[in-house]
């Protein structure tokens, strides 16, 4: 550490350093000891042993779920049992039974929701000024620079109109590899403390990221936490209004029992067909089962990782993420840390709530399919690594649930996919295995090897009904509120068409994904890809032309057994064999806006947009205000001033230890010694190698002194 801050002095000639403005503030450490996942620590904060209105709600949503799954399971069984179960039966049943009840507990969760929503009256945001200092952190990774600045800017903006701006510190944490993007981020932050805001602005690159983004946070918490009694969380695409954030510090002001607030973002930004489905169906339902999920769950909630707020001394006290033994995909570093830490500190004792009521809080969302499933993949994976988590000891019983639920929704997948083979197999049974019409104990009529077709076509009805009650329940609440009625609905019935078509695209993905995690393959930590783009076509057919193949084979197979059958999975079918030019349509931003001019899929915020969300996006069409040609490494090693204002923010905490081995470091330094300029020096390093130039004050003199050097001799000469 010290050998990096002691560095400054070789980066400047004499006379030429300036004092540089540091890019973070003094530290104020907090201890963040990691917590042991097979000893309960103690409770932090002492609550009733029995919460009953938790209890009553949670016995309420939880018995009607299992009263109508047995029913509908009932009428299954009697729609297979008219000839006698047989093992394939048996197997349908068990599987209906499982995918009923993750279904039907969503529905019935909803209709409470619907009720809250309806009987909710309009909570009216107070002026506050709060106590304590707030942290807002907004991590990044190799993100679109000049769009998460403008954001941040946006959100200071906001909250400077609620004359409390002073009260909050916003931190850019960088875990950038990309070593252009880490110098726009240097620009950027320069540029954003210039916009003489009330909050402070600060920025801390992470010179070796470990335990991506929850050690991002983690390492802020251990070194800065001190100085904040809360924290806001952000994501890179986060917005959240400012008097929004001031409620949700009042509340955690008010509560000191509560460790974590959670707000339930609407998806913003999106102009692709696909994103604005997504925007539209947050919008109209998502409320819906958002508000059933926090009558029931109320202060045993969940995290989602952003857009919310948490007590520091919870956080930090008690939400140390270990290590899980063994390799990934299961063991090494958390990947879904925000389930894990609601549960610790809820484990501690501390309320996690989800606040339903509160608007203002924003994100966007995938615009492609392809990206949709890239997100998916790494959710799968950190999903499904909770299953070492979910049996830790001192949990409460919801934040198992909450595991398990997250687990759950990706291999209904697989469960669905194996659903429909076995109903393949039992139209093949019926098909090449002849009935044995007469059995050997007596009976007075043959036995005939049918289905109750009637009973099947109700059971297919209420399947539908519960599958479309959030929807529907949503779609009134939407209407209530004076957003209209033919658009709404001609809306609702497009989204719930389109959703019904990608449905299989997605099972299938989501399959592939837990296999190749059950195949120990991790998915890693890749930049998710943000904004609107058209997909190549060659790009689509890469992606899609296995789901066609498995279209085609199930289609004809199914053909070949019966046309009934064929009928019957003809809803799945038809979304993979038309998986490329559906990929193609969703991925449309013209679609998408040509469905806005004519009121389709319209959600309030894009008929009138929030302050914040407008602010945003003009500041993104201003663009960089930064030549982008001093974004590169030989531009930024021949000015002194900028050597000394990023060697100044490089952070000693994180910096390579002595004695440490850095194969890329030592292979840069090689090439600027050996390799002239005016060969191509620069064209001859490769990324690492600028990563690693740029993380060492050392071989920034080198570089420079090189650059220098040969510059000056092609002058003289």
């Amino acid at each position: 550490m010290d050998r990096l801050t002691s560095s400054l002095r070789l980066v400047v000639d004499a006379g030429t350093e300036e004092a540089t403005t540091p890019s973070m503030p003094p530290e104020n450490p907090i201890e963040m000891p990691v917590q042991p996942l097979g000893k309960r620590p103690e409770p932090a904060v002492a609550r009733p042993f029995i919460d009953l209105q938790g209890l009553a709600n949670r016995l309420a949503v939880l018995a009607g779920s299992a009263v109508l799954t047995a029913w509908l399971c009932r009428e299954m069984y009697g729609v297979l049992d008219v000839g006698g179960m047989t093992l394939l039966e048996w197997a349908m049943l068990v599987l209906f039974a499982v995918n009923m009840a993750w279904i039907v507990t969503n529905g019935v969760s909803s209709v409470f929701g619907f009720f809250h929503l309806l009987l909710q009256k309009p909570r009216l945001h107070r002026a506050y000024l709060p106590e304590a200092r707030t942290a807002l952190l907004l991590p990044m990774y190799n993100e679109n620079t000049w769009e998460v600045t403008a954001a941040a800017r946006a959100i200071l903006e906001d909250l400077a109109r609620t004359q409390a701006g002073d009260r909050f510190d916003l931190f850019l944490l960088s875990d950038t590899t990309d070593p252009e993007v880490w110098l726009a981020e240097e620009a950027a932050f320069e540029r954003l403390r210039e916009a003489s805001l009330p909050s402070g602005v600060y920025y801390r690159h992470r010179l070796r990221n470990d335990a991506r983004k929850a050690g991002n946070v983690a390492d802020f918490c251990r070194r800065w936490g001190g100085g904040y009694q809360q924290m806001i969380v952000l994501d890179a695409d986060s917005l959240m209004r400012g008097r929004t954030i001031i409620e949700l510090v009042r509340r955690m002001e008010a509560e000191p029992g509560l460790g974590l607030i959670q707000t339930v973002p609407r998806l913003v930004g999106r102009n692709t067909l696909l994103g604005r489905l997504q925007q539209f169906a947050t919008c109209v339902y998502g409320p819906v089962v958002a508000a059933g999920l926090a009558f029931w769950h109320r202060d045993a909630s969940n995290y989602w990782g952003h857009n919310a707020v948490i007590r520091m001394k919870a956080f930090a006290g008690y939400a140390g993420l270990p290590d899980l033994p063994g390799r990934p995909p299961f063991g090494g570093h958390i990947l879904s840390h925000d389930f894990v830490e609601a549960a610790l500190i809820r484990r501690a004792g501390y309320g996690v709530r989800l606040a339903t009521d509160l608007e203002g809080s924003y994100e966007d969302s995938p615009s492609t399919i392809i990206d949709l499933v890239v997100r998916d993949r790494r959710w799968a994976q950190g999903n499904m690594q909770h299953m070492k988590v979910v049996g830790a000891k001192g949990l409460h019983p919801l934040s198992r649930l909450h595991m398990l639920w997250g687990a759950f929704s990706y291999l209904a997948s697989p469960l669905w996919l194996v659903f429909l083979l076995v109903g393949m197999a039992l139209a093949l049974q019926g098909y090449f295995i002849p009935p044995d019409y007469f059995p050997d104990e007596f009976a007075l009529f043959p036995r005939w090897p049918v289905m109750d077709a009637e009973r099947a076509a109700m059971l297919f009805g209420l399947t539908m009904g519960v599958l479309l009650l959030p929807k529907a329940l949503g779609l009134v609440v939407f209407m209530v509120r004076g957003n209209g009625v033919v658009r709404p609905t001609l809306s609702l019935i497009i989204e719930t068409l389109l959703s019904a078509l990608i449905a299989p695209i997605l099972m299938l993905t989501q399959t592939r994904a837990v296999v190749e995690i059950l195949l120990r393959k991790d998915s890693g930590w890749r930049p998710q890809q943000r904004g609107d783009g058209r997909v190549p076509w060659a790009a689509l057919l890469r992606f899609h032309r296995n789901h066609v193949i498995v279209g085609l084979l199930l289609a004809a197979a199914a053909g070949a057994i019966s046309w009934p059958l064929l009928a019957w999975m003809s809803p799945a079918l038809v979304g993979l064999l038309l998986a490329i030019p559906l990929s193609a349509l969703m991925a449309n931003a013209r679609v998408g806006r040509a469905l806005r001019r004519l009121g389709l899929l319209l959600t309030p915020e894009e008929a009138d947009p929030p302050n914040v969300v407008r602010r945003a996006a003009e500041l993104v069409a201003e663009g960089p205000v930064v030549d982008e040609a001093t974004l590169r490494l030989d531009a930024l090693a021949t000015s002194p001033e900028h050597v000394q204002r990023h060697v100044a923010w490089l952070d000693p905490g994180t910096a390579r230890r002595p004695g440490e081995m850095d194969l890329a470091l030592a292979t840069a330094l090689l090439k600027i010694e050996e390799v002239p300029p005016e060969s191509g020096l620069m064209a001859t390093l490769t990324r690492p190698e600028r990563l690693a130039i740029l993380k060492n004050p050392f071989a920034i003199v080198r570089l420079r002194d090189r650059l220098l050097r040969t510059g000056a001799e092609g002058a003289g000469a």
